[in-house]
């Protein structure tokens, strides 16, 4: 795990009726302003903004099935062939600590999705593993990997 504040606050919040709204850039809406969408929006804010990541290429609150149960992933980056997964992110509110639950839920997911990559943050706190299709060993990064496909 690593630590390094990514959490923005110039995203494009509106108050309304006593409650906040943010900009999603990805799905082109306002949404409301939890701790976890801001954190979701921090995160895709920086993958877009500094780490080369196509836009067109992000998926918020993608559908999946497990065990027979309906399950949504909070960010799935595909990669440029439409058809592989290169990044899966869970997202947890800043005022959360992550933990092995957390790990064991991305994970779970991952299980649909067979990503490159694997991460889990609350906006300060990350954890980033890299999986290889070749053998069950992973390796746990110290960084959020810059788009490259």
């Amino acid at each position: 795990m690593f630590h390094s504040n990514l959490l923005n606050n110039d995203l494009k919040i509106e108050s309304n009726h006593k409650k906040k709204y943010v900009f999603d850039r990805i799905r082109k809406k306002k949404v409301v302003l939890t701790p976890e969408e801001w954190v979701r929006q921090s995160i895709i804010n920086h993958l877009i903004t500094n780490l080369n990541y196509p836009e067109g290429l992000i998926s918020i609150e993608s559908l999946l099935k497990y065990n027979n149960l309906n399950k949504r992933s909070d960010i799935l980056v595909k990669s440029r062939n439409g058809i592989d997964n290169y990044l899966l992110i869970e997202c947890k509110s800043f005022k959360m600590r992550l933990n092995e639950s957390h790990l064991s839920q991305v994970s779970v997911y991952n299980n649909v999705y067979s990503s490159k990559y694997m991460m889990i943050t609350n906006g300060i706190d990350h954890f980033v593993i890299s999986g290889s299709d070749k053998s069950v060993d992973i390796n746990i990064l110290n960084y959020i990997p810059d788009y490259v496909d």
